[in-house]
């Protein structure tokens, strides 16, 4: 792969819909984005706020999220860097995180979501990995994008590997990042984690404690040896004044417990499909990610020596040289 270079920022769509949309649902964008045009794309009853890099006429790479993580969580410059290898890259705003549209329900009660599934009930979501698969299809539709290939972190691996199952026509290659199948046999977090992962979704009274908040989170689940506590602070800041919605999260999270096992479907994946994963990874265990591996056909596993639940930029050239590689983009 040649040495990373910067790409191009393009923003496109209109101006957003402001406010209370229908009975279910509910923008929640911050005032400092009102003043000016956004770039939104209406998917069915969800607007999407997306941006994106780089050359359209190149073959699309769509970033997806995990959980309560926005668009900004995939920087600037590592989008751009993808953008130099010859791929348009777009990176976009889950449902209930950021500036796309949060859903206007009652509190949800993951613990009681945890204990359904536990106990082999039902569980009670506003939604499921199907449904967000379906908007980041959508996504590609309105952008007038036949086909993409897709990259997945956490629970955007999960929702990257639920588009492959259900919309393959939509998919051109998978990379899935840190993630898992949804077995409860692999991929399970270290119950610290899990309790810090908890902390997130209870509303701060104040800025600071939000950001507190989220510091802590990612000192559990972070990768160790990059550990930057300005920088940390920084992209945790930036989240938390660009979009706070911890009901938000906890529905995203309800989404996962609800969607159960992809395993079957997996096994039915005929894509090309790249799976990463940290062996220092606290949050989902690595076994999450060989067992991705083992179940598509023909996939490729890479292990991320020393990363945790994190993309730091020392590891974005290898996990760049992984894109390249199963988007067919090596130089």
């Amino acid at each position: 792969m040649a040495p990373w270079r910067a790409g191009v920022l393009s923003i496109h769509g209109d101006p957003p819909k402001m406010g209370l949309q229908d009975s279910d649902l509910l923008d929640r964008s911050v005032d400092y984005v009102k003043d000016s045009p956004m770039p939104i794309m209406q998917v069915s009853d969800i607007e999407i706020y997306y941006e994106t890099f780089g050359n359209p006429d190149h073959e699309a790479l769509l970033l997806v999220n995990g959980l309560g993580t926005q668009a900004v969580g995939y920087e600037v410059e590592f989008c751009e860097a993808l953008s130099s290898i010859g791929l348009h890259v777009i990176r976009f705003d889950n449902r209930d995180v950021g500036l796309s549209t949060h859903i206007d329900a009652d509190p949800p009660d993951v613990f009681e979501a945890l204990a359904a599934v536990m106990a082999g009930g039902d569980v009670n979501a506003a939604y499921t990995l199907s449904d967000l698969a379906a908007d980041a299809a959508g996504l590609l539709d309105g952008l007038g994008i036949g086909s993409a290939h897709v990259l997945g972190s956490s629970m955007g691996g999960m929702i990257v590997q639920t588009m492959a199952i259900e919309t393959p026509s939509k998919v051109r290659t998978v990379t899935s990042v840190m993630s898992t199948t949804g077995e409860r046999e692999y991929g399970m977090p270290d119950p610290e984690c899990l309790q810090g992962l908890a902390a997130i979704m209870v509303p701060a009274e104040t800025r600071e404690e939000r950001i507190e908040s989220g510091i802590a989170l990612q000192k559990l689940i972070g990768t160790p040896g990059t550990w930057d506590p300005e920088r940390v602070r920084a992209r945790v800041a930036e989240q938390v004044d660009r979009s706070f919605d911890p009901d938000g999260t906890a529905r995203q999270m309800i989404a996962i417990l609800a969607s159960g096992s992809r395993a079957e479907g997996l096994a039915e994946v005929d894509l090309p499909m790249m799976v990463l994963h940290g062996d220092a990874d606290r949050l989902v265990d690595i076994s999450g990610g060989r067992r991705t591996a083992e179940l598509v056909r023909d996939a490729e596993f890479r292990l991320m020596e020393g990363m945790g639940h994190d993309l730091p930029p020392e590891y974005w050239q290898r996990i760049g040289d992984a894109v390249a590689a199963v988007t067919g983009k090596e130089r």
